[in-house]
């Protein structure tokens, strides 16, 4: 019991590692603890609770208050119980009358140099400074305020989120420490000597001027109202809180919503939470006010033709309407002309509702969800080599990792909490490989270094792959026994002898990747033989025509070496959005039944087709590009689109509004007018992760509960409506609660067979498979076999994409995120982050910016093959030359508008990083953006609703959001 108690709550190794136990004596009681343990630990372990302030449970003991002082038999002074460990036989006193003097008066001093404001302090009820008063006893203070003090230091308001008010800061360190230890960025610091030392953002900066990330870990360890968010000035302390999960990336992050009635008070990551533990980034932490903006959609509304207005009507009269026109369309033209896409943003119930909306009520599996655009070769290529469609590990893995290799991925602006915990463990030693096109902040950062920056040319990741194969087969570098225990031998000799051949050597790819054959044999080197070695890979890998080939090369490697079925090693997919994992496990996709079980099993097709009580089509549906080529086909003329903004990401922006155009009823369902939304005929009002009940499901396959902490502002979840349309389409369903749907999918879906929310709020969050086998889940998968038994190797020949640089279009350019902004902006953009993204930029590096004449700001045409758009330049060191950057969080950007329909050969997965262009000067905005106001103009009714005119040069027009 008392290894569990430690390991739980304490921070201590699990049971397992413990291997030595030490018994003392505090205040009179004996407790026996893991040798290392502090006394404090101890303490609390027993009961009782030294005071403290300088110490907390999430960062290293500092010893540096002096409040948690302690009497220890034989040992001289007072010594500080934080940072003293626990010994055999020691003896223990946490109160006498001489520590309650010391600690008297070390408040004393604390609080002489504190305001007296403590009934208006925002802080008031939660306070450790207030309560360590308390707890020791201070009634008066003796010292005047006469004298030297810090109570007229001026507040820095810079940060949009939290102030920081330096007269109430005590010098703690401990918001310093957690910028260091939590974030891993270093933006913190204590500058001056003795009675001028105070905290400090850089080199003495505003917070927004300094390398502040704005992740909270500062503001959640400040133990008084130094650091303090501006919703609970202006609102007051929360009454209550409700853990939930978070919407933005796919880490997961579990967060407890702290609450007055239903209005938010501020979002704090929760301690226990396995996927982020207490920790989290700008997004989920502070931009989450978005769910109460001005632009939440609260009415449905129809209209006949999308030139026409939009008119709010009830949700009977919307739902009728879409139903009718659904009906109409299926008469006139076949069961097969409509369908459904599912979204990434909405919980696993409700897009597991949409799936069976399209297949039992639609009657087809025309389905599709946006990880079609993202990582569908994700699920390709790991079912067919490893036997699921999956990632390998928990985030946690990463602890026990040696060596970290990141290809295609930006962890600390993608995937910023579990980002932290990698910087953490590379500053603890672990190796790193960086394999990326541009300079991300992990090659070199504050205590962070890559070993190997294999910076490769766009579209070559399965020749730098095959190189890296190469070299562990010729050098001898395999793991032979477990190649010969765990993989097919006959398709691992195939593989084998493939990569051997010469032409897969570094120096012979090296004319097509740009990697240095001396670096690239090192770095296989290092992965081979540098301990557990683990691969975390993103877009940059799965948003290329070879897409679903790289997965299953990176999965080779992985084989070759080992490197699966244990703690800190495997293959590891950061999924980009909340539920991008869940959305494809709950059947999704138009080939697969829930389980990644192929439509035309009639075994799984009749077990559905039971509990369901309808027929299932034996065929796969329309993938979305293929719903798009039959719409302008004239065959596919209706479509149910819940939570997702395909104008905006996917690609060729012209050619899908094209499609969309041709359509005779679009149903879109978002708590936004978004861009896709402009083209629909039934806008129904979304509901935000806040006003519903359900569960998301993140990178490590991590299932964790949504709760409901104020209701939805139009009435219905979105579950709800889609109910709701079923039932008016003739197929009833009538569940009660979400958690009824989660009981359905559990019952006929193997590896959730043991899912529920009564074991989710029991466990915390569960990693599937969960079943009679995993009843707790599976944290790392392929332990001792593979889920498809043996483990297959696949030759993976590198192809060229046919998307080439010429004399015309000259640079590649590649597409990403940014750490404040979020996919397509939609949330982010309606927060208070546009304060550090206020708009797309290209990224350009100064040779081809000087060749050109651009400079930093300038506008900047860039033209595609597929169409043109004009941004503002960023000259940056970062890329290399003939190569250009930029996101796509904003729409009228018109990022995709110039990325083509080239597309990964077995999933339909966009080349988004693969796309020729040119970029010259410009004066005036691209023809597309001039009609995108236009459209918005007329879609809007507003006089100018995102292009105006600057005012240094009026023959330029700016893009703003």
């Amino acid at each position: 019991m008392i290894e569990t108690i430690l390991a739980r709550d304490l921070g201590t190794p699990p049971p397992a590692v413990i291997t030595d136990y030490v018994t003392l004596q505090i205040d009179g009681e004996r407790v026996t603890v893991p040798a290392g343990t502090s006394v404090m630990r101890a303490a609390a372990l027993s009961g009782i609770n030294i005071p403290k302030l300088c110490a907390t449970d999430s960062l290293e003991p500092f010893g540096s208050c002096r409040l948690c002082l302690v009497e220890i038999d034989g040992r001289r002074g007072y010594p500080a119980s934080c940072t003293t460990p626990a010994e055999e036989g020691m003896v223990v006193r946490t109160q006498s009358a001489k520590l309650q003097q010391l600690r008297k008066g070390v408040m004393e001093l604390y609080i002489s140099d504190h305001p007296l404001d403590c009934l208006t302090c925002p802080a008031n009820g939660a306070c450790e400074l207030q309560d360590m008063a308390g707890v020791t006893g201070l009634r008066e203070v003796r010292y005047g305020y006469e004298g030297d003090n810090h109570l007229k230091l001026k507040k820095d308001e810079s940060n949009p989120y939290f102030t920081f008010d330096s007269s109430k800061c005590i010098v703690c360190n401990r918001c310093v420490r957690a910028c260091e230890e939590t974030q891993g960025t270093f933006a913190l610091t204590i500058s001056g000597r003795g009675f001028e030392s105070r905290v400090s953002a850089g080199q003495s900066e505003a917070f927004m001027e300094s390398e502040c990330v704005s992740c909270g870990a500062c503001v959640e360890a400040c133990p008084t109202a130094t650091l303090t968010e501006k919703s609970v000035i202006w609102l007051g302390q929360a009454e209550h809180s409700i853990t939930t999960t978070c919407a933005y990336c796919g880490v997961g992050c579990s967060l407890n919503a702290e609450m007055k009635g239903n209005e938010v008070v501020r979002m704090v990551p929760a301690k226990d939470g396995k996927a982020n533990e207490g920790h989290a980034c700008v997004k989920g932490r502070f931009a989450w006010g978005y769910a109460t903006h001005k632009d939440r959609i609260t009415k449905p509304m129809i209209r006949a033709k999308i030139t026409d207005p939009w008119r709010e009507v009830s949700w009977d009269e919307a739902l009728d309407y879409a139903a009718s026109e659904f009906r109409r369309i299926q008469a006139k033209h076949g069961r097969d002309a409509i369908g459904g896409i599912v979204s990434s943003r909405c919980t696993n119930e409700e897009g597991y509702l949409v799936q069976k909306l399209v297949r039992a009520a639609f009657g087809n599996n025309n389905v599709d969800t946006c990880a079609r655009v993202c990582h569908s070769p994700t699920g390709y290529g790991l079912k067919q080599t490893l036997g699921e469609s999956a990632g390998t590990q928990s985030f946690k893995s990463i602890e026990h990792t040696d060596v970290v290799l990141v290809i295609g991925a930006n962890p600390t602006d993608g995937h910023p909490v579990f980002g932290s915990r990698m910087k953490r463990r590379l500053r603890q030693g672990a190796r790193l490989i960086v394999i990326d096109p541009r300079r991300i902040d992990l090659i070199k950062s504050p205590h962070v270094r890559a070993d190997y920056h294999l910076q490769l040319r766009p579209g070559t990741n399965v020749a730098v792959l095959s190189a890296l194969a190469h070299v562990i087969v010729t050098e001898g570098l395999l793991a032979d026994a477990f190649i010969e225990e765990r993989c097919e031998d006959r398709a691992f000799l195939q593989w084998r002898d493939f990569v051997a051949q010469p032409a897969n050597s570094p120096e012979e790819t090296e004319s097509v990747t740009g990697v240095p054959p001396a670096e690239l044999r090192a770095a296989a080197r290092l992965y081979a033989t540098g301990g557990n070695a683990a691969i975390y890979y993103g877009l940059g890998v799965t948003e290329h025509a070879q897409g679903s080939t790289a997965v299953m090369a990176i999965a080779n490697l992985a084989m070759a070496t080992g490197n699966v079925g244990r703690e800190g090693v495997g293959v590891n997919p950061l999924r980009g959005q909340n539920n991008v994992q869940g959305s494809c496990d709950i059947g999704s996709f138009p080939h697969e039944l829930p389980g990644y079980r192929h439509v035309s099993d009639s075994t799984v097709r009749g077990l559905f087709e039971q509990a369901w009580g309808v027929p299932l089509q034996d065929e796969p549906g329309l993938r979305i590009p293929n719903m798009f080529d039959a719409a302008l086909d004239g065959s596919f003329l209706g479509l149910y689109c819940q939570g997702e903004d395909i104008v905006q990401s996917d690609p060729n922006t012209q050619h899908v509004t094209a499609a969309l155009s041709a359509m005779e009823c679009i149903v879109v369902q978002d708590i936004f007018l978004n861009e896709t939304a402009k083209y629909a005929h039934v806008l129904l009002p979304g509901s935000s992760f806040l006003e519903k009940d359900g569960t998301f499901t993140n990178a490590e396959r991590r299932i964790s509960r949504v709760r409901k902490v104020m209701p939805p502002r139009a009435g219905l979840a979105d579950w709800e409506a889609t109910m709701a349309l079923s039932n008016r389409l003739g197929y009833p369903m009538n569940y009660r609660h979400p958690s009824e749907i989660m009981d359905e999918i559990a019952r006929l879906t193997p590896t959730f067979a043991g899912v529920s929310y009564r074991r989710l709020d029991e466990l915390g969050s569960i990693q599937w498979p969960c079943n009679d086998a995993a009843p707790e889940g599976t944290p790392t998968m392929h332990v001792e076999a593979f889920v498809r038994g043996k483990g297959r190797f696949i030759i993976t020949q590198y192809v060229a994409t046919t998307e080439k640089v010429t004399r015309k279009y000259p640079l590649i350019l590649t597409t990403g995120r940014i750490l404040s902004q979020y996919n397509v902006g939609a949330q982010t953009r309606r927060t208070e982050n546009v304060q550090w993204h206020a708009e797309d930029r290209l990224e350009i590096h100064p040779h081809d910016a000087q060749e050109r004449g651009i400079r930093d700001d300038d506008w900047v045409g860039i033209q595609s093959r597929a169409g043109e758009t004009v941004l503002r330049a960023l000259v940056t060191e970062r890329m290399q030359p003939g190569v250009v950057y930029t996101t796509f969080h904003f729409p009228e950007s018109g990022a995709n508008v110039i990325t083509t329909e080239n597309s990964d050969w077995a999933t339909n997965c966009p080349e988004y990083k693969v796309t020729a262009v040119q970029v010259m000067p410009v004066q005036q905005p691209s023809e597309w953006q001039r009609e995108y106001r236009r459209f918005n103009t007329a879609q809007l009714g507003l006089a100018d609703p995102g292009l105006v005119t600057d005012g240094a040069d009026d023959s330029l027009l700016e893009v703003r959001g």
